[in-house]
């Protein structure tokens, strides 16, 4: 596994999601009190567009029906999903955020 440039820190202002495509996988970039997490784009209730979403704390919420995902962790938070969201690992070197793609 390696790290990937994802973003640059300024890309992703605090309390807001990005969405990047990285090694053909698309991911949200979440900045949560300006430390940076990355999750997959892609709620496990019904494949809605998680980028789409709105920041609430350390929660992403899917834009179609509001389930709700910890960013740090991928844990559902609010139903209607039941399934957790893969997350991948973040390194922030500079200004560059960098993940961990297999």
């Amino acid at each position: 596994m390696a790290y990937v440039k994802a973003a640059k820190l300024s890309d992703v202002p605090q309390g807001q999601v990005r969405l990047v495509e990285v090694e053909d996988e698309e991911v949200a970039l979440c900045n949560v009190g300006g430390e940076i997490f990355a999750v997959a784009n892609l709620c496990t209730h019904d494949g809605g567009p998680l980028g789409e979403g709105e920041m609430v704390d350390h929660q992403i919420e899917c834009p179609r029906h509001g389930a709700r995902f910890d960013v740090r962790t991928g844990a559902v938070t609010v139903l209607p999903a039941v399934l957790p969201i893969p997350t991948y690992e973040v390194k922030v070197e500079g200004d560059d955020i960098l993940i961990e793609i297999e």
